[in-house]
């Protein structure tokens, strides 16, 4: 089934026909296809190709595992955000629970993008203070930190403390007042 599989893989890439709706197909048929039965073999061999890989490689390891912990990390501030509720989208419409889901992802990405404006000002900051800044190191910060917001409370938006446009909030200096 090797030209079959071809075949297939050329019309996905077309975009002839899209992978879902292929697998859909290919899952309906009441008797097992000798395309699906190719397609799970292959599948099993690409497994085993990537598990030597993965025994053999500490450096695809790491990777793996950062990024794995990058996709924690971003859950963790989401639940953080979204305590009041429990973690549970209880909208009884689909509508509103796409609602309640992107506003959750708006106020991480906002929260992602402050500390992320945030940590630069402060590298450059130290840089310009002469403080050594080690570039490896920096691979290491993460924007995805909520310890220094409140996310709990009231909020007062004070008129008089606006800031005009381009411009950012002091950075607070261990050591200065």
């Amino acid at each position: 089934h090797w030209d079959d599989i071809l075949r297939l893989a050329s019309s996905i890439k077309q975009g002839t026909v899209t992978a879902s709706l292929m697998l859909r197909k290919l899952g309906s048929y009441p008797r097992q296809n000798g395309l699906a039965v190719a397609l799970r073999e292959l599948g099993r061999i690409e497994r085993t190709l990537f598990i030597l890989d993965w025994l053999q490689s500490v450096e695809l390891r790491r990777r793996v595992h950062a990024g794995l912990n990058k996709g924690e990390a971003r859950n963790s501030l989401a639940r953080a955000v979204f305590f009041n509720r429990l973690g549970e989208i209880r909208d009884r419409s689909f509508e509103q629970q796409r609602y309640r889901a992107s506003g959750l992802n708006l106020v991480t990405a906002a929260i992602v993008l402050w500390n992320t404006v945030y940590l630069e000002r402060a590298t450059q900051g130290l840089v310009e203070a002469g403080k050594p800044v080690d570039g490896e190191l920096l691979q290491f910060l993460s924007p995805l930190g909520w310890e220094h917001i409140n996310l709990t409370g009231d909020y007062v938006w004070r008129q008089s403390r606006r800031l005009e446009d381009g411009k950012f909030r002091p950075l607070r200096m261990p050591g200065k007042p």
